[in-house]
């Protein structure tokens, strides 16, 4: 990503950015389950450094036992791709900011 021409982020940015993907990766996952079949929902996003920046997504879901056939690891890695597609708009987004 540091070929973007992404800034150093600010402390703001970073937490808009665990905000932005945590919100994605809460939306994919209610869109393929009803809220009342979610026993569990936890979405952490962890960042180290601000240039260049590692995010760390980690998606953990437990369904209602009615769900039980439901593939989770499949929801929660999909859920996990939404969190960094997110990401990677939120950066592009600064670093065409920055160029001008």
């Amino acid at each position: 990503m540091e070929e973007m021409g992404i800034p150093e982020l600010t402390s703001e940015q970073v937490e808009e950015l665990c905000e932005i993907a945590e919100e994605a990766a809460r939306e994919y996952i209610l869109s393929k389950v009803p809220s009342r079949r979610v026993s569990v929902l936890n979405i952490t996003v962890d960042t180290e450094g601000t240039k260049p920046i590692t995010v760390n997504v980690d998606v953990e879901v437990t369904l209602s036992p009615l769900m039980k056939d439901y593939n989770v690891k499949k929801l929660t890695r999909e859920a996990t791709k939404m969190a960094f597609a997110s990401i990677e708009k939120y950066l592009r987004g600064l670093a065409c900011k920055s160029t001008k």
